[in-house]
């Protein structure tokens, strides 16, 4: 069972540090795709919006805001 969840956490790392990438090289559809409006937790998310907001690139500002947040 441990070998399930650190594949889990390994798929959410890896997943976590592509979505930094594309948002760093302004890659919408990347972005659009990676998030597939899963919820995510705030410290996530807001970490995610201020790297975007670097990049001044609206529509990943937007699509960033959109996501719901993990109860």
């Amino acid at each position: 069972m441990s070998s399930d969840n650190t594949e889990q956490n390994e798929h959410g790392i890896a997943q976590f540090a592509a979505l930094k990438t594309a948002i760093a090289n302004g890659e919408e559809a990347l972005v659009k795709e990676l998030l597939a409006n899963q919820p995510m937790a705030e410290l996530e998310k807001n970490y995610l919006i201020d790297l975007a907001k670097l990049g001044n690139n609206r529509t990943i500002i937007a699509l960033l805001e959109d996501i719901p947040l993990k109860e």
